[in-house]
């Protein structure tokens, strides 16, 4: 993590909003550590109940393969096979009572559908699967889920089940993903503990500020702890604003509780590309969900790293 000064760091308290976590998850640590800014400096390896000793065979098969194209191509054709993606009667669809875009619904489409548009069905399937593994309750799905809306929260359920529907296990896809790439990780990236990500924002309204440290320079604005996070809803991102950024390019300290899964990009400047201002954060390598190098074909040219959520110190600096 940076090192930052102590008259520079926020002073709210560090832990997940009661409001934005479940009481119970499904993996080795609960909501409120894993979401909170502590995880964030000193992370741990999050296991999502029995997978990978259900799948320990998956695992001594890629132990011996140094290549990574290769494990990932092993990886999938263990998906296929495990779950009978390729003879979904064999898993008991039965084709003619199944649409075909139903069948396909699999873990691949659900990345797939997430990095076209992630507010839409597969956003809802992903948003769903880690409310239900890590506690971490969605905040955004093309709108805020604060209970100020109540349209918004009924679309973000609607699609989730109509996601879910008739589908193979694919929760259960998700989970092996998910400790697929935690594995990979590992194996890519023995040393680290963090990596650092970048995320383009136009404004600062689907992020929540959980800091109470004075407007100055390219501050966002505060908000106690114990007050209902601040959200900016400035219609004009070209427009400027005492609360965020004022035109400096010195980058300010916040702390944001952000949605319970994000993009983000390793690429500065790709991240440019996305908003006329940079969400900078040292993201634990346990809080990646995908990226698109892990698997063959993955639109690797969008450089894109799917991150699971929670309160995050990030840096905040402008064009």
């Amino acid at each position: 993590m940076p090192q930052l000064q102590p008259t520079d760091r926020p002073r709210s308290h560090p832990s997940l909003p009661a409001n934005a976590r479940l009481p119970i998850n499904r993996c080795n640590l609960p909501a409120v550590i894993l979401g909170g800014l502590t995880y964030q400096a000193h992370p741990v390896s999050l296991e999502i109940d029995g997978i990978r000793a259900f799948h320990q065979d998956l695992f001594r098969l890629l132990a011996p393969i140094d290549n990574s194209r290769e494990r990932a191509e092993r990886f999938v054709d263990y998906l296929a096979a495990h779950f009978c993606l390729d003879d979904l009667e064999a898993a008991g669809l039965a084709a003619e009572r199944v649409k075909k875009y139903r069948r396909n619904a699999n873990y691949l489409r659900m990345v797939r559908g997430w990095s076209f548009d992630a507010d839409g069905r597969e956003g809802a399937v992903l948003k769903h699967w880690v409310e239900t593994r890590f506690g971490l309750l969605a905040r955004y799905h093309a709108g805020p889920l604060d209970g100020a809306d109540p349209d918004a929260y009924h679309l973000y359920l609607a699609q989730g089940a109509k996601g879910l529907y008739a589908t193979n296990a694919l929760e259960a896809q998700l989970d092996l993903l998910y400790t697929y790439c935690q594995y990979e990780l590992v194996r890519q990236h023995p040393e680290e503990t963090h990596l650092t990500l970048y995320r383009g924002i136009n404004r600062i309204g689907e992020h929540e500020l959980l800091d109470d440290k004075p407007e100055s320079g390219t501050t966002m604005g505060a908000a106690s702890a114990a007050q209902p996070p601040v959200r900016d809803d400035r219609s004009d991102p070209g427009q400027g604003s005492s609360r965020f950024c004022s035109g400096s390019t010195t980058p300010g300290w916040r702390r944001v509780l952000l949605n319970n899964l994000s993009s983000f990009t390793s690429n500065r400047e790709r991240a440019c590309e996305f908003g006329d201002y940079i969400l900078e954060a040292q993201v634990p390598l346990p809080k990646v969900f995908f990226f698109n190098g892990l698997l063959p074909g993955m639109l690797k040219g969008e450089d894109e790293w799917v991150v699971i959520g929670g309160v995050y110190e990030v840096a905040i600096s402008c064009l």
